[in-house]
């Protein structure tokens, strides 16, 4: 670590391995079928808290500014090297249960990759940072949190960083590998590894890991259409695999290269647009409603159109769909319903559950069609991969081609395409449960350091954060002439939230209270998410048309 072109430097005060508290009997957890689909790559979070604030008489104040609980309190009052202390002992009773994130992966004779359960424990880094949490340009998280305020993993699963701020803030960063979990399995880890910091004798979510959820049929079968949809690595042209060439940012030529942007969209715009893309849909007494994620993956898809030139090229958009809710299993069988808890073991399982469905149009489509069109386009290509016997489908085309390695074919960049992008709904990204004693985070995100050609675009509604990465495109039309960067968007909710206070003797007339708050906010007015100074250099997007979106975008 050290100085990097935000400006501020990172120190490692101390580096360490921390392993479940409980020994543990060694052993091997074979990869589920849809773990195999997964390549190898690693997934970064973070979630940046603030200071506990206190009042002029000293009294600690939770993060809404509301007298803290008893528990924040201690934890407040603790020195921030105490609250690593309680992540780590935290950490290391969540791990009996999350065992696999402190295993190994280890390749087999087959050469496919299985879980050593092993207990090496998750590569530990306590770190300060000369930077206040107010500094952090949070729009541009590849200068500002990549490789510093999240570590590189060299060896394990998981591996932590817990960085002190000069504020008295705190950024707790993870990466972990992608083909053990999910954000889904992440989540729950998250939220357990704080509910046990916070009340260390509760019990937290338990995982599952019963991999039988997720065996093979015999016989198997499955539709052919997901042939089109996942393909062999080895039927891959070569050049595939090859190095991409470095930006040369002395002419501006990124090309082919994925930067990461955080932007934020009201919510009203959000509400707009799935009010477009509904259309004609709901005339009538119509119930084809298109969903949030929906109407904005059909934003994005024909906003990527406008930027191609040649009409026949062709724009692939993917979405990533969750399979927990849609294996029920009961079409294995009496054996596998209610009776053995499978309903409970499936929402609880830790592991990959996902299928990524996707859709192409040429770029002269997609200008053509309106929002409405392209919304139901996105609509039919999702709704196969709602069903169960899709995800059994998958489960086993995996087991029919197995060892061969094979991927999502929507992540294979031809050069016939225009764009590729692959959307990823953080809808349940719990932000504010992850609270280790002394309030949720003040903003939390995940973080793709992804090497390959197609984007990826995390979308949560209702939580605060996500990111945008695609290549750029060579050359924007006038219609987003407000754009001036190739990355998109960030909606969530980002909240400032000042306040004041007075002796119960000024409060006594209404008056004199109304001004009392009028003067509080009055510098704060503007949206719920600040300009560039008051949040770290989150972009703003404001009101408009569609392109009125993406008005706040830069490089």
């Amino acid at each position: 670590m050290g100085s990097n072109s935000c400006g501020f430097v990172v120190v490692p005060k101390r580096k360490e391995v921390v392993a479940a508290v409980l020994p543990m009997q060694e052993h091997w957890l074979p990869m589920s079928n849809l773990d195999l689909l997964l390549p190898p790559l690693d997934v970064s979070v973070f979630f940046c808290y603030k200071k506990t604030p206190t009042n002029s008489k000293g009294s600690l104040l939770d993060i809404d500014n509301t007298p803290a609980t008893a528990t924040a309190t201690m934890h407040a009052r603790e020195s921030n090297g105490a609250r690593v202390s309680t992540l780590k002992k935290a950490l290391a009773q969540a791990l009996v249960s999350f065992y696999a994130f402190a295993g190994e992966l280890v390749e087999n004779r087959l050469g496919e990759p299985e879980l050593l359960c092993n207990n090496r424990g998750v590569d530990f880094v306590h770190a300060y940072a000369d930077v206040e949490l107010n500094e952090l340009d949070l729009h541009r998280p590849d200068d500002s949190v990549h490789g510093k305020l999240v570590p590189f993993k060299s060896r394990g699963v998981l591996a932590i960083q817990v960085t002190e701020l000069k504020c008295g803030g705190l950024v707790i960063g993870c990466t972990f590998d992608h083909r053990v979990a999910d954000a889904y399995s992440a989540n729950m880890f998250f939220v357990a590894w704080a509910h046990i910091a916070r009340t260390p004798n509760a019990s937290p979510t338990i995982p599952s890991f019963r991999r039988s959820l997720l065996s093979p049929r015999r016989p198997g079968h499955y539709h052919p259409y997901i042939d089109n949809m996942y393909v062999l690595m080895s039927s891959l042209p070569l050049h595939s695999n090859a190095k991409e060439p470095e930006p040369n940012e002395e002419n501006g030529d990124i090309d082919g290269h994925l930067l990461s942007r955080i932007y934020y969209v009201d919510a009203e715009e959000i509400d707009r647009l799935q009010s477009e893309a509904n259309g004609m849909n709901l005339v009538n007494g119509g119930e084809r409603r298109r969903s949030k994620l929906e109407a904005f993956t059909a934003f994005l898809w024909k906003l990527i159109a406008t930027a191609g030139d040649d009409i026949s090229k062709r724009c692939k958009m993917g979405v990533v769909v969750d399979g927990r809710a849609r294996l029920n299993n009961k079409s294995r069988g009496p054996g596998c319903v209610n009776g053995d808890g499978a309903d409970y073991f499936m929402q609880n399982y830790f592991g990959n559950v996902l299928s990524v469905p996707y859709g192409e149009e040429t770029v002269g489509e997609l200008k053509a069609m309106e929002l409405s069109q392209v919304a139901n386009v996105v609509h039919e290509c999702v709704a196969h991969a709602t069903k169960e016997e899709h995800f059994l489908g998958l489960i086993d085309w995996v087991e029919s081609h197995r060892p061969e390695p094979a991927i999502v074919k929507v992540y294979c960049k031809e050069d016939t395409d225009e764009a590729a992008v692959v959307v990823s709904s953080g809808q349940r990204f719990p932000a504010t449960r992850v609270d280790f004693g002394w309030g949720p985070p003040g903003f939390g995100s995940y973080h793709f350091p992804w090497g390959g050609q197609t984007g990826i675009f995390r979308s949560p509604f209702d939580c605060t954060s996500s990111i945008l990465q695609y290549p750029a495109p060579k050359k924007l039309p006038m219609e987003c002439d407000k754009l001036e960067t190739e990355l998109i968007i960030y909606f969530g909710n980002v909240l400032s939230v000042p306040y004041g206070e007075e002796t119960v003797g000024k409060l006594k007339e209404l008056s004199q209270v109304a001004k009392v708050v009028h003067e509080c906010v009055a510098g704060h007015e503007g949206g719920a998410l600040p300009r560039d100074d008051r949040l770290g250099g989150v972009a703003s997007i404001g009101k408009g048309d569609c392109q009125g979106i993406l008005q706040r975008g830069y490089r």
